[in-house]
């Protein structure tokens, strides 16, 4: 006897709703939904903390096939506000399945919705732009969604942060992944590069990679004063990626002025758009943001394209900055800013995830550019 599926509805704040079947928990969300063109990744995506306020849906089908495991998490657990898919499998087929999609969504009670048009979501999400919506499975009356949906704030001026930082500073010594042994085990020497990361949201495959490259890591919270981090004697500072706005962000920008010509400073993602903040840019939102692993940005240094994974609402509009600072990499679908450094001083950033979760490797020479850079600085006293 087949099990009788509840019902849930989404409701977006242009009025658009879809009819669906619960998945995971059962219960009401909102956020800024956002559609996300990977195929596989899911479950990186579902624990990105720079997904925290926002709403995913996947636009590849069938979403789940090969289950959940405990080893490709990007964080201590889902950060995102709801789950949208065509269809969720219910078999699970891989060696590293430890469960499906749907009883992990449950088991951290993301409430998210299936069976619904998802290539109509997001054309609509295309022309109207991401906006703010609901997702319910306890009120199915969608004038009432609609309304609430329109009554909510969107990221904009948000600091969501502060939501997903960690609370105090930690050492990291956790390595990449191994078929053979799993997570390799780091314990760097006194003589190793120390970089200092600051937790905005940050992702654990980043600290991974460095940690792999042989630095020893120190992480701090997201307010943590730039005085405080040069008492650490780092060899350079890295900015993490991280959700939302980034103009709200006053400490984080404040302190990475106070960082500028000091220490080797590298950022990705909110970390790249609070440096050109710090540089005395601004930044701007894009209609519907990137989201997928298979966006092409071109190298201008060397002219090749890298296929990246992205995961972005907001860019530094590069007009707004001076003259010593210069365009390293382009968006080729819409020449948006995707990297930047500086002339005078040790400093560039990017916009999309060389770490590649999910995504390719085009992209991960970035962190060995950086250790590089980290080893001829050496710390003032």
């Amino acid at each position: 006897m087949t099990r009788k599926r509840k019902k849930a509805m989404l409701a977006l704040a242009d009025g658009a709703v879809f009819e669906g079947y619960s998945l995971g928990a059962e219960g009401e969300t909102w956020g800024e939904v956002v559609f996300n063109t990977a195929i596989t990744g899911y479950q990186e995506i579902l624990t990105d903390p720079s997904y925290k306020g926002q709403i995913v849906a996947m636009t590849y089908p069938l979403i789940g096939n090969y289950g959940v495991n405990l080893e490709d998490v990007e964080s201590k657990k889902p950060f995102v506000e709801g789950f949208i898919v065509k269809e969720c499998s219910r078999i699970t087929s891989n060696w590293r399945s430890q469960t499906g999609l749907d009883e992990y969504l449950k088991r951290h009670g993301v409430v998210g919705i299936q069976g619904i048009d998802t290539r109509e979501l997001t054309m609509r999400l295309r022309e109207v732009g991401a906006q703010t919506g609901v997702i319910s499975t306890v009120d199915l009356e969608p004038d009432s969604l609609v309304a609430r949906a329109k009554s909510l704030p969107s990221l904009e001026g948000r600091d969501l942060v502060r939501e997903v930082t960690c609370r105090e500073k930690y050492q990291w010594r956790q390595g990449i992944w191994n078929l053979a042994r799993g997570y390799e085990s780091v314990h760097p020497d006194r003589s190793a590069p120390h970089l200092v990361a600051y937790d905005f949201g940050i992702k654990y495959n980043i600290l991974r990679i460095f940690a792999h490259l042989g630095c020893r890591i120190t992480v701090v919270p997201a307010q943590t004063p730039a005085e405080e981090v040069l008492e650490l004697k780092p060899h350079g500072v890295f900015l993490s990626n991280g959700p939302g706005d980034p103009a709200p962000l006053s400490y984080a920008i404040e302190n990475a002025k106070k960082l500028l010509g000091k220490v080797p400073l590298f950022g990705i993602c909110l970390g790249h758009q609070i440096l050109g903040l710090a540089l005395g840019g601004k930044t701007y939102k894009l209609k519907f943001g990137h989201h997928g692993a298979n966006h092409p940005v071109k190298d201008l240094t060397t002219g090749k394209v890298e296929i990246t994974s992205q995961n972005h609402g907001f860019v530094v509009d590069m007009d707004s900055l001076g003259d010593r600072v210069e365009v390293t990499h382009i968006n080729l679908n819409d020449h948006t800013v995707e990297g930047l450094r500086h002339r005078d001083i040790p400093l560039f950033s990017i916009q999309y995830h060389p770490e590649a979760s999910p995504g390719p490797h085009d992209s991960a020479y970035l962190f060995g550019r950086f250790v590089e850079v980290m080893k001829r600085f050496v710390p003032s006293n």
